[in-house]
């Protein structure tokens, strides 16, 4: 008897991790096309993708090209500009120096910058990490072109009025990490890059990350890419670093990098918690930011994460903390963001982050002339899946070359399952011919696309 359900037991295990197996092929698969279609749809030369799951390696894979002119593939060490992505270091840097006690978050920038002036010596390192500074978005002095220490960029915005008093406003402001990158150099007594380096990569064993800029010879280093209407072209070539985004990495270093923000003991667990709790305005208003990362739920689920953009480049890094899943995302073109991929790729692998599908029904008016004023576009939406919340809707008319004409939107919408939204719109048509409406609906900020549906009635203009 014993022997026998010793011989069941093997088959059930041998059949569970054969269904396993095949279930893994499968959603390689799913995802693979998705990308490829995804390159194919946006013209993308490369990009390279990173997958981890409660803490597992489950996929690095690179596709495409890194450099279109001498026909180099993408591949696991190819060197990308990670952007934005860079936000998390200097962050993590910061509370490295906070726990150390050399700093507090509480402190005004002026207490180690001690030149600068008002209106800026208000702001406290807190909200230069949370972009509530009320700093512009960019420096008005920085010049990619050129060498530029990062003093001299901060002294350009001696002169530039705030948006808003310091915590009153959300603004993301490349402009106050040049500040941070300023405060760590004057507090560990090394150069910011240096001190990042040392405390950061070298330990998570990034051996490939560091600043770039297109002056230095870089090993592997990718090519980046605008697409036009006269088809791929190169970017131009900032030769200034910029601490807001000054990085470069490859999928294998990122992977590392997140396997350090989980398992590492540098940064105690209270501190880690900080980097990725949102903070407030001063009024109390809530925010989805934290410390270099925004921090919003997805269809319920806990999402940290954080895109960039540079000349040529685009990243995505999304991390979903309850489902121990994390998606990395590097591509060598800047026309589109990645995040609607990584959340359609995070929808294969994790049932629970599947996107809601829609239907959509439109009805306008049976005769339209050229001249009417405001005819009516009435759309009926239904979330045929989840919950969702703070969602954005476009439509879009097209004339028959397929040319937008007219876009309106609402924002700020929230979906009920299973339950009709109304919607009402309208147009005033210019000119005689067949239009189509054509319905998007997007994330917060329009920052991914959870459907886009074309064609969904013709308007005759006579």
């Amino acid at each position: 008897m014993m022997k026998q359900l010793l011989t069941l037991s093997l088959v059930v295990f041998l059949c569970s991790s054969a269904a396993a197996q095949e279930n893994n092929v499968s959603t390689n698969i799913r995802i693979d096309s998705l990308i490829k279609k995804w390159m194919e749809d946006t013209h993308t030369p490369g990009l390279a993708l990173g997958i981890l799951q409660r803490g597992h390696q489950a996929k690095v894979k690179t596709y495409g090209i890194a450099d279109v002119e001498n026909s180099v593939p993408v591949t696991d060490e190819s060197v990308f500009m990670v952007a934005s992505l860079s936000k998390q270091f200097i962050s993590f840097a910061i509370l490295l120096l906070e726990q150390e006690k050399r700093l507090s978050l509480e402190d005004p920038a002026v207490k180690y910058i001690t030149e600068l002036p008002e209106p800026l010596n208000k702001i406290t390192i807190y909200q230069l990490l949370n972009h509530t500074s009320g700093l512009v978005r960019d420096p008005e002095n920085y010049h990619p072109y050129d060498r530029q220490g990062v003093m001299e960029v901060i002294k350009s915005m001696y002169t530039v009025p705030l948006v808003a008093q310091p915590g009153d406003k959300w603004l993301y402001s490349n402009a106050g990490y040049f500040i941070l990158a300023e405060i760590i150099t004057r507090v560990s007594g090394n150069a910011w890059d240096t001190f990042i380096t040392n405390k950061l990569f070298i330990p998570a064993g990034m051996s490939k990350t560091r600043t770039g800029t297109f002056s230095e010879i870089i090993p592997g280093r990718v090519a980046g890419y605008n697409y036009t209407k006269q088809g791929l072209i190169n970017t131009e070539r900032w030769i200034a670093v910029r601490p807001s985004g000054a990085f470069v990495s490859t999928i294998t270093d990122m992977v590392k990098w997140d396997n350090f923000l989980d398992t590492t003991h540098i940064l105690s667990p209270e501190r880690k918690d900080l980097l990725c709790k949102p903070t407030k305005l001063n009024n109390g208003t809530p925010l989805h930011y934290a410390l270099g990362w925004y921090a919003e739920p997805f269809l319920g689920t806990p999402r940290i994460h954080h895109d960039g953009q540079y000349p040529g480049f685009r990243s995505d890094y999304e991390r979903f903390p309850a489902e121990g899943l994390t998606l990395i995302i590097l591509s060598n073109l800047d026309n589109r963001p990645l995040e609607s991929l990584a959340i359609k790729a995070a929808g294969i692998l994790t049932p629970k982050l599947t996107l809601p599908p829609f239907k959509i029904r439109v009805t306008v008016p049976e005769k339209v002339v050229v001249g009417d004023q405001k005819i009516p576009i009435d759309i009926t939406i239904t979330d045929e899946g989840k919950d969702i919340v703070n969602s954005l809707v476009e439509m879009e008319i097209w004339d028959e070359s397929g040319k937008s004409v007219y876009k309106q939107n609402a924002e700020g919408l929230n979906f009920n399952a299973t339950e009709p939204k109304q919607l009402h719109f309208s147009w005033s048509p210019q000119k005689a011919g067949r239009y189509t409406v054509n319905i998007g609906i997007y994330g917060p900020r329009w920052a991914f696309s959870y459907a886009w549906l074309t064609n969904l009635v013709t308007i005759k203009v006579q």
